[in-house]
C-alpha cells in the first residue's frame, strides 16, 4: 500500500477468524519501502509486523486501496495473536469500559470484564473499513472513539 509518492508499506492476508463474522485478518508490516522497490516478498514477510487487523481485504482491492501483488504461503505463527472488543462501544457515555472481551483467531471470545495485564496489548477486534486500514498503516492510529481501559 502506498503512504505517499515515495514510500509503501506492505500487509499480508494471513486467516479468516470465524469468531468475528469471519473476516479477513492481515498482518502489516512495519518497514517502509521506496515505491519503485520492488523487494522479494519471502524476505518481507519476516520482517517485523506492525500490527494484526480484521478487514475485507478484497473490499479495499477493488476501491483501488490497495492491490494484491503475490501470494506467500508463509503467513507466520497465528496463536499469539489476541483480540479486543469492548461491550460498551459505540456508547459515547462511557469513556472507559469495563465489559472487555478478549479471543484468539477462531476461539470463543472471553469476557473479562476490566482489561488488565497481557490483555491491554490485544488488537482492536472490529472489523475495520479500508480507510480505517489505511489510516493505522499511515499514522499509527484507526480513527474513530472507542472505549479507553
Amino acid at each position: 500500500m502506498k503512504l505517499d509518492e515515495h514510500r509503501k508499506k506492505y500487509f499480508q492476508y494471513i486467516i479468516n477468524d470465524l469468531t468475528q463474522l469471519n473476516s479477513d485478518v492481515i498482518r502489516t508490516f512495519k518497514q517502509v519501502f521506496y515505491n519503485d522497490s520492488h523487494p522479494d516478498l519471502l524476505e518481507v514477510v519476516k520482517t517485523e509486523v506492525e500490527f494484526y487487523a480484521h478487514c475485507v481485504t478484497i473490499v479495499g482491492v477493488k476501491l483501488g486501496y490497495w492491490e494484491k501483488i503475490g501470494n506467500i504461503i508463509d503467513v507466520g505463527n497465528t496463536n499469539h495473536i489476541l483480540f479486543r472488543s469492548s461491550g460498551d462501544a459505540g456508547n459515547r457515555k462511557i469513556t472507559v469500559s469495563k465489559d472487555w472481551w478478549v479471543w484468539k483467531i477462531n476461539e470463543p471470545q472471553k469476557r473479562v470484564g476490566k482489561l488488565v495485564g497481557e490483555n491491554q496489548k490485544a488488537e482492536m477486534g472490529m472489523v475495520f473499513d479500508p480507510i480505517s486500514i489505511i489510516n493505522r498503516i499511515r499514522t499509527g492510529e484507526y480513527g474513530g472513539r472507542y472505549p479507553g481501559f
